[in-house]
């Protein structure tokens, strides 16, 4: 007798649904165990062959668990915010809000058909107003806390403030670019200017940023938007522009990151990819004179001061060029007026670069000199000053030494300009990296002559703390996380703005919904969809609402706790909930977040155990990679500045191209179908093509 597998499948399935019988209790007396899947953006095709490879796995597991006599949470929801369902909600001339529910109803029929044993009574949606009141409410938190470098914890701004009024920021100044003032003048300043300070120190900070702007669109992108300089969508220049932005402060727990991963189970390439994600390292940050002609003609002084950071500050002597970050405040000051076209030609340039291509691209060598020079504090020697599209303003100083003896990417970037190169280090200077040679001793270096690195480094940094010139500096490579979309589809920031000063919203107020409009476009001068929402953004008084939208990651950073407690009204999540199921005891997911989602959820958890709202530091206990099902990829090329100009894979050498990634379900072997593809986004209406 043949197994009739879909009537006997659908009986069973409704069967368990009537009957709950995958629902779990948070009061048992059987052990917990908590299986947790990355939850999927429910797009417009439906669940795709890589979603069940790790759903099935989960499941099983979760079943092994069940039988051997846990209580097990297994549950499921929906990343429904974000830019992916944004655009395919354009594509589709619909609402993201219909788009998204319809996505979730085909995602949730098809897991029951798979017949996966989820509790659907705990399903949440990032989108869904009463999941994303708590993911403003605990944006409220990381706005209202700071992170104390002495008790290594987030604490209240309140906390701040009393200190300030009692002491002042002698103690916390430093590091926060507040500047130093007493209990005196804080208590002096008046509402404006305290909360103007307090912006330095908020673990939620609004700051002015570089984002890519596109006139054309009337909108901002992201980097991964970017191809080449011009946009994704459409092929429109996209140039950098300085907009106010929300951060997160995920520095101020780099190191508190680095530690937690000593004490979780995740594959270790992972936990290297944070590492170089975070990327701690120690040295020097040293200050160097300038002498400039563009300097004596502005009637400035004739010496400027240049700030460089370097984990080697024992070849302060094979110093050959200094190279600064096209954005850094000094290059309009410094450059020569011979050298002053060929820089606007390069920082033209740059502007059309995504920071993405600008490091994914480090190796092609490309730069421009100021006509100014360093002055190297140990020998007196004039350095040339440079600047390059590889060296971004946002890490350490925005200026790097050029170490050619020491650096590959240093020698390459000499050997391509014709820049003189010193040799100091063990009479090599053929591009090895500094560390490939760190047992031999120094030579042409002063009174470093004879040493081996590390007693070299310890001597250098005295010397230079002895001069005045520098100090012993613990830097990272991670930067504070970028908290701002100029979206529609996401979670309206809980503040309003008044004479330029960010006000939270009273916590009573929340969800603060995100208005329904029927039809949306871009701001005005690169501002969100929200922006032309006048009668939502103006409020009595001559306050305004933010218009910026939360990022996708927002939603994600907490989920897993909503889990715990989802229909609880007056709490994300309980800590009675919370300390019974604890951390994620198994999360299956991709390493593709190993550097975003998985940092990101890892600072707020340990921001709210820090505020005592869990008992917890770490998310998650294990973490298991499923892999990756590998298929084809195709790609279109487009011709640059040409717009809609397209040319077949034969041509392209002969054009400066882009490549764009396109549907295989319209290609054939490698042949495109044109007209297919002209349907396939509106951009692509009116597609020429050169064959």
């Amino acid at each position: 007798m043949e197994y009739d597998f879909r009537n006997i499948e659908l009986k069973w399935q409704r069967k368990w649904e009537e009957m709950s019988a995958y629902k779990v209790s948070n009061h048992s007396n059987k052990p917990k165990f908590y299986v947790l899947d990355m939850f999927p953006y429910p797009s417009g095709a439906g669940l795709h062959v890589g979603h069940p490879l790790g759903y099935i796995a989960s499941d099983i597991f979760s079943r092994f668990k069940r039988l051997k006599g846990y209580n097990v949470l297994h549950p499921m929801g929906y990343d429904s915010f974000g830019l992916p369902a944004e655009q395919y909600a354009i594509e589709t001339g619909q609402h993201p809000a219909v788009t998204t529910d319809q996505n979730i109803k085909t995602f949730r029929n098809q897991l029951n058909k798979i017949g996966l044993s989820y509790d659907w009574s705990r399903e949440i949606r990032t989108s869904d107003p009463a999941y994303y009141k708590w993911t403003q409410w605990i944006f409220l938190q990381l706005f209202n806390s700071w992170y104390d470098g002495g008790s290594k914890k987030a604490r209240s701004i309140k906390e701040l403030m009393a200190h300030f009024a009692t002491e002042g920021n002698r103690f916390f100044s430093s590091d926060y670019g507040a500047g130093v003032f007493t209990s005196g003048e804080w208590n002096a300043f008046n509402e404006q200017q305290q909360l103007d300070i307090l912006m330095n120190y908020r673990l939620a900070y609004s700051s002015y940023g570089e984002v890519n702007w596109c006139e054309a669109l009337g909108t901002v992108l992201a980097n991964d938007e970017v191809v080449n300089g011009v946009s994704e969508r459409g092929g429109h220049p996209v140039v950098k522009k300085k907009m106010r932005q929300w951060y997160l402060r995920i520095t101020e727990y780099a190191d508190r990151l680095l530690e937690g991963l000593e004490h979780v189970q995740f594959a270790e390439s992972l936990k290297e990819q944070q590492r170089n994600w975070i990327g701690k390292s120690q040295g020097a940050e040293i200050t160097f004179d300038i002498k400039s002609t563009a300097l004596v003609n502005n009637n400035d002084e004739e010496n400027a001061l240049l700030q460089v950071y370097t984990t080697r500050p024992d070849t302060m002597f094979g110093v050959d060029f200094m190279v600064l970050a096209p954005e850094h405040k000094l290059v309009s000051k410094i450059t020569s007026s011979e050298q002053q076209p060929a820089i606007d030609e390069y920082l033209n340039y740059v502007k059309s670069r995504s920071e993405r291509e600008r490091m994914a691209e480090a190796k092609q060598v490309t730069g421009c000199f100021t006509g100014a020079y360093a002055v190297n504090p140990f020998n007196d020697r004039q350095i040339p000053i440079w600047i390059a599209e590889y060296v971004l303003a946002g890490y350490g100083t925005g200026a790097i030494m050029g170490v050619p003896c020491g650096d590959q990417r240093d020698y390459n970037f000499a050997n391509h300009f014709g820049i003189s190169i010193t040799n100091i280090i063990g009479g090599h200077y053929n591009g090895q990296e500094a560390n490939s040679t760190k047992d031999a001793v120094l030579e042409n270096s002063g009174f470093l002559n004879g040493l081996v690195m590390k007693a070299a480094m310890e001597i250098a940094i005295s010397k230079l703390e002895e001069m005045g010139i520098g100090k012993r500096q613990v830097n990272y490579r991670m930067r504070d996380a970028g908290f701002s979309r100029q979206r529609y589809w996401g979670e309206p920031f809980p503040i309003t703005w008044k004479d330029g000063i960010a006000y939270p919203i009273h916590e009573n107020e929340l969800p603060l919904a995100l208005p329904h409009v029927e039809k949306y476009g871009p701001g005005p001068e690169g501002a969100g969809p929200l922006a032309n929402i006048t009668d939502w953004v103006n409020l009595p008084g001559g306050s305004r609402r933010e218009t910026s939208t939360m990022p996708g990651y927002a939603g994600s950073s907490w989920y897993f706790l909503r889990y715990m407690d989802p229909l609880n009204e007056h709490e994300f999540c309980s800590r009675k909930a919370s300390d019974y199921w604890g951390q994620v005891d198994l999360y299956i997911g991709g390493t593709e977040h190993a550097v975003g989602h998985l940092l990101y959820s890892r600072m707020w958890t340990k921001v709210l155990f820090d505020l005592g709202l869990i008992g917890h530091d770490e998310p998650y206990k294990r973490l298991l990679n499923q892999g990756m099902i590998q298929g084809a990829s195709r790609f279109v090329y487009r011709v640059k500045d040409a717009n809609n100009l397209f040319v077949s894979s034969g041509l392209k050498e002969q054009y400066t191209t882009s490549e764009l990634h396109v549907d295989v379900s319209m290609v054939d072997g490698t042949i495109l179908d044109l007209q297919e593809f002209k349907k396939w986004k509106p951009d692509f209406a009116n597609a020429e093509f050169i064959l």
